[in-house]
């Protein structure tokens, strides 16, 4: 049913599986009991309406608790009689899952691949495509990119949800694009807020390489060759390359997004976030984070001090129309606060501080 969303047959399927379920489960007089199972409850299309009021099991439910996954017990037992004993590391990437109110339920399919194998590897994440949550997350505005940008950074998000989908509303409605991705399993189930909402976050380290591979690809797909060339030139102040590399980037890529929306800089945040994805081996990248005067908007700070500058960006969104050019607005990415204090605080010399204003306006970028 994602893949006819995605591809533009979903009225063609939806009046099939109407039909189907009609004649399978409600008017077959040979089928005592029926299990449909899938991952979504879907709502609004009439696929269930000739169907009696079939119960409706989701992952917050308190029936079948621990019966979509293994326990942490059945995972020992497993890697014991495999001859295995790395139980810390298998539960940092397959664990995480929550049903009502029973926490660590292991991926099924990725233990059994790992104890076959003996390796650990993102297993799951190849078993489906990832094409429709790509695309919710790539085209959602910037309250969406702003909290994956916080789940990617290991923090979590307090949201509505909305147990019946309605694939219309998806795109449109935040709550049915956090339900969707919670009964994904992409997201997990920290706590209850209250009675409307809950506290997610990603659900495991399989999730994580999972939304990286994804971000990289969004990237690499539209350039290759020119989003490494620009992280190299950031790492070597390669100013002049800098920015011939990312309006390149630009142009191929913004035709993918919108840059229009209210707030133009929280977007094109995003977009440079994006971009530094692959250097999370080698700096902690945080962003909007208080220091001194003000909130510097990127900071890369090197976990090896004596190897790597720190590194901080500020962006300014220059709007169409507006007085002022984009060297003008580099100045002021530049002089707007200062945010140097807290680096110098970690123990990293000034001297080892690069700051860059990235200034934009539509497609075009100005570094400096």
């Amino acid at each position: 049913m994602q893949e006819a969303w995605l591809n533009g047959y979903w009225d063609q399927l939806a009046q099939f599986i109407r039909a189907f379920m009609n004649l399978s489960f409600k008017d077959n007089p040979s089928l005592e009991r029926a299990l449909l199972t899938g991952i979504t409850r879907v709502s609004k299309e009439s696929i269930f309406s000739d169907l009696n009021n079939p119960d409706v099991i989701t992952v917050l439910s308190d029936e079948y608790q621990t019966a979509f996954g293994f326990t942490e017990a059945e995972v020992a037992e497993a890697m014991k009689e495999y001859g295995l004993n790395d139980l810390d590391d298998v539960k940092t990437w397959y664990d995480g899952f929550a049903f009502g109110s029973v926490k660590g339920i292991y991926n099924p399919w990725s233990v059994t691949n790992y104890l076959k194998k003996k390796r650990l590897a993102p297993y799951w994440a190849n078993t489906s495509s990832n094409e429709l949550a790509g695309r919710l997350v790539q085209t959602g505005n910037s309250d969406v990119k702003q909290a994956f940008e916080s789940l990617l950074n290991g923090g979590s998000v307090t949201v509505s949800l909305c147990e019946e989908i309605v694939f219309q509303d998806i795109e449109t409605s935040p709550a049915a694009l956090w339900s969707l991705l919670l009964a994904s399993g992409y997201l997990k189930v920290v706590r209850q807020a209250d009675d409307d909402h809950y506290e997610l976050a990603l659900t495991n380290l399989e999730v994580l390489k999972t939304f990286d591979a994804l971000i990289g690809r969004w990237f690499s797909s539209a350039q290759e060759s020119n989003y490494p060339d620009f992280i190299e030139a950031l790492l070597t102040g390669d100013v002049e390359n800098m920015n011939f590399f990312l309006n390149q980037l630009t142009c191929s890529v913004f035709s993918f997004f919108d840059a229009s929306g209210s707030e133009p800089e929280r977007f094109y945040h995003g977009f440079v976030l994006g971009l530094l994805v692959s250097l999370r081996r080698r700096y902690v990248v945080t962003s909007n984070r208080e220091s001194g005067l003000g909130r510097c908007d990127v900071m890369l700070e090197p976990l090896d001090k004596s190897k790597d500058l720190a590194f901080i960006l500020e962006f300014k969104a220059k709007r169409p129309g507006t007085s002022g050019t984009l060297e003008d607005a580099v100045r002021e990415a530049h002089e707007q606060k200062r945010y140097r204090e807290e680096l110098i605080g970690r123990g990293i010399e000034a001297s080892q501080i690069r700051v860059f204003g990235f200034a934009f306006e539509g497609k075009r970028v100005l570094v400096g």
